[in-house]
């Protein structure tokens, strides 16, 4: 029998995907249908066949004991839904703009509602059942997670967390810095100071847009801390389970202020008149 590498199964009885398989070229019949039978039941979805020349009997056989194909996709840190998705759409040949729109439909979170993680998937998924399960796999982590920091699941709670630990995803320049990153956001919000975080700025589409004056001056959004007290309405993008421990457990300091130096880390300080001289430091 000729075949090829890859091969769709569909859903139904054992009869149904014979009649399919018929259909879509493959010389095979009611008699197939009871070799198959004794072999196994085939699973739906898409398989790797592996070779394109199959006796009958190999090929029946295939059908029961190939692998499922999967993709490996990677939400990393930081990183913007739009962007995801965008990617995805490619690497799976989905619809960026469907994916947006369910994930809109179905999340709790305007943002961060996937968790960064590295997902595996099945060849053919489509866009609502990927986002239905991105998001499954994410709220149990979210609730986990929520329940043993506060002992219960709240998601307006939840959300504050998410979006403190979004900004500490974006500012840190490692994991060791991110509760000191938390402590300054922590100990501004208390003062009632504006955040002013770049990272703030990097949100939706702008996730990879160097911050730049003007673009202070004219973003008028709640993501612009610069001219907004408190925090933005939603995360900035998606979070590790550093950045959100960060959230949960900030470092225990009086910094007010942290600026990156020539290492390409930060200098953390407590006074403005400290973190003057850091900056005249890096100019000379």
């Amino acid at each position: 029998m000729e075949t090829q590498k890859t091969l769709q199964i569909p859903k139904g009885s054992i009869g149904s995907i014979i009649s399919q398989l018929s259909k879509e070229g493959y010389d095979i019949g009611i008699i197939d249908s009871t070799i198959l039978r004794f072999l196994g039941t085939p699973k739906s979805g898409w398989i790797d066949i592996g070779e394109t020349t199959l006796n009958r009997i190999d090929f029946l056989y295939k059908l029961t004991s190939a692998k499922t194909m999967i993709h490996k996709i990677t939400l990393i840190p930081g990183e913007t839904s739009i962007i995801f998705f965008e990617n995805i759409a490619k690497k799976l040949n989905l619809n960026a703009s469907t994916l947006q729109t369910e994930y809109n439909n179905l999340s709790i979170y305007p943002e961060a509602g996937i968790y960064a993680d590295t997902y595996h998937v099945p060849y053919g998924i489509k866009e609502k059942n990927l986002i239905s399960f991105l998001l499954k796999v994410s709220n149990n982590k979210y609730q986990k997670l929520s329940n043993n920091a506060y002992g219960d699941y709240n998601t307006s709670k939840w959300l504050h967390t998410l979006i403190i630990a979004s900004i500490i995803q974006k500012e840190a320049a490692n994991t060791k810095e991110m509760p000191l990153i938390s402590s300054v956001i922590y100990n501004r919000l208390k003062k009632n100071m504006r955040l002013q975080m770049d990272g703030t700025l990097n949100y939706g589409k702008y996730s990879h847009v160097k911050v730049t004056p003007e673009r202070i001056k004219t973003d008028l959004s709640s993501f612009n801390t610069y001219k907004h007290k408190g925090l933005p309405k939603s995360p900035i993008g998606a979070v590790s389970f550093r950045a959100i421990n960060a959230a949960l457990n900030p470092s225990k300091t009086n910094y007010l202020y942290f600026m990156r130096n020539k290492d390409g880390v930060h200098d953390f300080t407590d006074t403005f008149k400290k973190h003057r001289k850091n900056i005249k430091k890096l100019s000379k």
